[in-house]
């Protein structure tokens, strides 16, 4: 059973001595940029499973059991951050985990986050995108962000639910400059 942390500082903790964090939510949220940051401040090595896994050049997904086995070597590894949500990899992913960071912004500010980054890299891969795949907004990937909360998330929540790792949900940016700021000033 996932364990809720529900105190920031207490967040703050358990993140700083973490050899393997876990950042999920919708796209368009800022967990990239939120395990980019953690990645640098507490030189644990980014994985972005959106790069490394599943997407080949030409927005071609990689087959699935290839993928399965790239994260099963990842996860495998002593210290890291991974960015991608995916429930169907947790059973990979979680038994590893030391705590997930779930950045759930609401739905507009996740479709805002998405339009930025259409707008900052369009015709380009971004850093974390496999290389050929040039940044993209589609119907359907609108779609996808707007009902992330009623169709993803309880998927999202049962998956959690199903192993003991401490899960701090992030609903603001006031409480994800909170955490940022807690963590900064830590030695």
């Amino acid at each position: 059973m996932a364990q809720d942390l529900t105190d920031i500082a207490e967040a703050a903790g358990h993140l700083a001595q973490a050899r393997r964090i876990l950042v999920i939510g919708c796209s368009g949220g800022g967990k990239t940029t939120l395990a980019r940051w953690l990645s640098t401040r507490f030189d644990l090595p980014f994985i972005s499973m959106d790069r490394e896994f599943f997407w080949l050049p030409g927005w071609n997904s990689r087959p699935r059991a290839e993928q399965r086995a790239m994260i099963a070597a990842k996860v495998d590894q002593p210290r890291w951050i991974m960015d991608g949500t995916n429930p169907s990899s947790f059973d990979l992913r979680m038994p590893r985990t030391e705590v997930v960071l779930w950045v759930r912004m609401p739905r507009l500010l996740c479709l805002w986050g998405a339009v930025r980054r259409w707008l900052k890299w369009r015709g380009q891969a971004r850093p974390e995108m496999a290389d050929g795949c040039p940044e993209r907004l589609s119907l359907e990937f609108v779609r996808y962000i707007w009902t992330f909360e009623r169709k993803f998330a309880p998927i999202v929540e049962a998956g959690l639910h199903e192993h003991a790792v401490p899960v701090l949900q992030i609903r603001s940016r006031a409480q994800m400059r909170q955490l940022l700021d807690l963590l900064s000033a830590r030695p």
